[in-house]
């Protein structure tokens, strides 16, 4: 089955519920972070017009950066033109020839695809296992070691054993990368991520990475760190070298969302609560994010699932091979804080009827009886 692009039109139905964004907070169309952006190009432009390292940093950048980095609870921060850049320059700027990478296997393809372009050593190990961590740090003859994980997994929301990960890395003299796309205003204390939930925000050997375009309804990615590894990779960084700067608009729009959420704390706990009530309502697993999984199995009843609920104006994700294993195809709904009861209610019927028709031995009246 093909894969094939279908264009949002800002004519689009109003009742529609949007659950395959990853819009979790509800910030992308706020007014203030669209009024944000809006100021942010009547000041500077509609693009940074160079790389970070020429014209493409404006005190705005470096106020997102800083602004960033007290939020998450870090010494400094590096803004990237994307998420997706932001983990391959941390990766690749840590690690090459002469060092193992130790990648879990629930990381994310940014992730997987910095480990391959970093020239290190890789070693992959079963999603969340410790134990095959440990075993490969410990056993490996390079000097140098980075391990790299998501902390809340993209695919179904699940925490990483973060703690325990970054407990086997600092027992073997290695470094933890922490992408943080999933968790930055969904978990923790007024939504500053897993990372400091855990109370680690700030320690050595740790680098957290994460997405702007998230949470914070923008787009963008930024590394938080130590200063030391921060003007590391203002040096070495081929993605933050060589790429053009993250436009204005964008930066704008970031630094009103991460206001906002400052102003209401409680958005992260509305949008986990949105979430449990998703998930119990299709008879998922609990989640512990915005994120929801319902696994179908074979890609073309996802896609019909997917398909059935969009006439019904319901957006929703649809997640089949590659991006999953072969056989556990699914749908992939991201809840948001700002869904009304009166969108619950109409999801939670929606998608009871559609799974009912696409696997009725599963979700239909009597099964399981």
């Amino acid at each position: 089955m093909r894969r094939h692009l279908v264009p949002r039109r800002p004519d689009a139905d109003p009742t529609d519920i949007d659950l395959a964004s990853n819009d979790y907070l509800g910030l992308g169309r706020h007014p203030d972070v669209k009024a944000g952006a809006i100021d942010a190009v009547e000041t500077w432009g509609g693009g940074s017009t160079g790389s970070r390292l020429v014209t493409g940093t404006t005190t705005a950048h470096a106020e997102l950066e800083d602004e960033l980095a007290d939020f998450l609870g870090h010494e400094a921060a590096l803004v990237f033109s994307s998420g997706y850049a932001a983990n391959i320059g941390a990766v690749c700027s840590l690690a090459s020839r002469g060092t193992l990478v130790v990648s879990d296997g629930g990381s994310h393809a940014s992730l997987v695809d910095a480990c391959r372009l970093s020239r290190a050593r890789v070693v992959v190990t079963e999603r969340g296992d410790v134990e095959q961590v440990r075993a490969a740090l410990a056993e490996r003859t390079e000097e140098h070691a980075l391990c790299v994980t998501d902390s809340v997994y993209s695919i179904d929301g699940k925490v990483a054993p973060i703690a325990e990960l970054y407990a086997a890395a600092r027992e073997n003299g290695a470094v933890l990368i922490a992408d943080e796309a999933h968790a930055l205003g969904v978990r923790g204390a007024g939504g500053s991520g897993h990372v400091a939930e855990l109370g680690l925000a700030g320690l050595e050997d740790l680098v957290v990475t994460a997405s702007l375009s998230k949470s914070l309804g923008a787009q963008g990615g930024v590394v938080l760190g130590s200063r030391r590894v921060v003007d590391h990779l203002v040096d070495t960084a081929r993605t933050f070298i060589f790429d053009t700067g993250l436009a204005p608009a964008a930066v704008g729009a970031a630094r009103t969302a991460l206001d906002l959420l400052r102003r209401d704390p409680d958005l992260p706990e509305r949008v986990r609560f949105r979430a449990a009530q998703i998930a119990e309502a299709a008879g998922a697993e609990a989640p512990d994010s915005a994120v929801i999984s319902i696994v179908l199995g074979d890609p073309e009843t996802a896609v019909a699932a997917r398909d059935a609920l969009a006439e019904r104006g319901i957006g929703v994700g649809c997640f089949r091979p590659p991006s999953v294993p072969v056989g556990t195809s699914r749908l992939r709904l991201s809840a948001r804080a700002d869904l009304t009861d009166a969108d619950l209610e109409r999801t939670v019927g929606e998608l009871s009827q559609v799974l009912a028709e696409v696997q009725p031995e599963r979700f239909g009246d009597g099964a399981g009886e």
